[in-house]
């Protein structure tokens, strides 16, 4: 049965902006149809073009804003927009922080929470060149092996030399590195036929330390004039400490494969957070801007209410940063992480920073939970940092019948934060403080907050 829809395909009309979504696109209304338009703000009056209808929406492209919003800023240039690097860039960063407050306050409107309160974002001095690390894919164009990022929902390069929100020493780093990759006529990697050698190049920078990790992605075994190469990105960077090939021979978007050779140096990074030296893998995750996750965990230490008598459970706990943080106030941690990598760092990490009270298990959380259930261990407070998918809903059964005092919710998806808060309400927990949004990413929609949950 066809639709009739109140736009078509390619039609121009101006149109009034009246809010942004979550991923930062501008919405317009035409008869209660919603059109999602990139590089539009609310305030603003557009000329805009209809690129692609569907039953519920549309989508469209600015033609022209007839009127500006007081909010818009000249943003950095079209590339970091179009490739998804700083999507918020031309809405000033004041802006972009109650943005971030007003969507997760939506959220739990929208689920008839109205009355939990969200505190104002907690923002950054300077909102750009925050990022510790950098993933950029390497393919050939125009003949030559080149670093930059894709286009948003394509697979085109769009080369880059300055990435805006990273470290300005990682920028640099990428350029020496693609630099001696051409000068030894390395092959950039095809996607299409599954050939070449140098897919990805990672780098990571200790932002205390300033130590720094150079991993060269490859689809083969054998990376060709690996030790010249090692020698030249030594000499030309002396902050380098670790060489790394990481081997990923399937045909995948992931960008880690499962090998990794060390070519120089160690094999991982040391950098320091709240006063305590955490050593980093390869594929370990450890958060990418430390200046705010300072602010995050120091957060959720304080939320916790430690006293140092208290038993404390961190799930996905990754290379131990928030265990082992919180251990200095708690009776002892224990830590669940299901990267074998990242438990052997957050062990090394234990012993590094001379912490007795943490111990870590190898697992999914929701298993490991269910185990630590069975064998009546009896949290005060379960501390979790999930991905973006959220809790599993046996995680939170398992978690709730362990009656802790406390929970403390560190969230980097307020949709599945809000989903989470309501299940664990039907386990008898409840909000019992202000939600507070943390800025760990200024310049894009992503959002990243702390909720304490209490036993009813």
């Amino acid at each position: 049965m066809k639709v009739n829809l109140p736009v078509y395909k390619g039609q121009v009309l101006d149109v009034d902006i009246m809010d942004l979504t979550y991923q930062g696109m501008g919405v317009a209304k035409v008869d209660n149809y919603p059109i999602f338009i990139d590089n539009a703000l609310p305030e603003e009056k557009i000329t805009v073009k209809v690129t692609k209808t569907t039953k519920n929406f549309a989508f469209g492209d600015v033609e022209k804003i007839l009127q500006v919003s007081p909010h818009r800023v000249n943003p950095k240039g079209r590339v970091y927009r179009q490739t998804g690097i700083a999507p918020l860039q031309h809405l000033e960063y004041s802006e972009q922080l109650k943005f971030k407050q007003h969507q997760i306050a939506e959220l739990f409107a929208k689920v008839h929470m109205d009355d939990v309160e969200v505190l104002p974002t907690i923002g950054m001095e300077n909102p750009s060149q925050y990022r510790n690390k950098a993933q950029v894919p390497v393919r050939r164009v125009q003949g030559e092996l080149t670093t930059g990022f894709y286009k948003k929902n394509s697979h085109q390069l769009m080369p880059l030399e300055d990435y805006y929100i990273q470290d300005p020493a990682i920028d640099k780093a990428l350029l020496v590195v693609r630099d001696i990759l051409r000068k030894y006529h390395e092959a950039a990697y095809d996607e299409h036929h599954h050939s070449g050698t140098i897919r990805t190049i990672m780098v990571r920078r200790g932002y205390y330390s300033h130590e720094m990790m150079i991993v060269i992605v490859t689809r083969t075994k054998h990376l060709p004039m690996a030790d010249v190469v090692t020698k030249e990105i030594q000499a030309a960077l002396p902050e380098v400490v670790s060489v790394i090939q990481n081997v990923n021979q399937k045909q995948t978007n992931v960008i880690l494969g499962p090998v990794n050779n060390v070519l120089a140096g160690k094999a991982t990074i040391d950098d320091q957070l709240l006063g305590l030296t955490f050593a980093i893998s390869a594929p370990s995750f450890y958060q990418v801007n430390p200046q705010q996750t300072e602010k995050l965990y120091q957060l959720a230490i304080d939320k916790a209410g430690l006293t140092g008598n208290e038993t404390v459970i961190d799930a996905y706990s990754g290379i131990g940063t928030i265990s082992l943080t919180m251990a200095q106030h708690a009776k002892h941690v224990y830590g669940v992480e299901i990267v074998p990598a990242a438990i052997d760092n957050a062990r090394q990490n234990a012993d590094k920073n001379g912490i007795k009270n943490a111990s870590f298990v190898l697992g999914s959380a929701e298993k490991v939970m269910a185990q630590w259930q069975a064998d009546d261990v009896k949290p005060d407070v379960v501390v979790v940092d999930p991905p973006r998918k959220g809790l599993d809903e046996a995680f939170i059964e398992s978690a709730a019948a362990m009656g802790p005092k406390r929970v403390v919710y560190i969230s980097c998806n307020p949709s599945t934060l809000v989903r989470d808060v309501q299940r664990f309400g039907e386990h008898g927990y409840h909000i019992s403080a202000p939600v507070q949004p943390v800025d760990q990413f200024p310049q894009t929609p992503h959002i990243e907050s702390v909720t304490v949950l209490e036993r009813d």
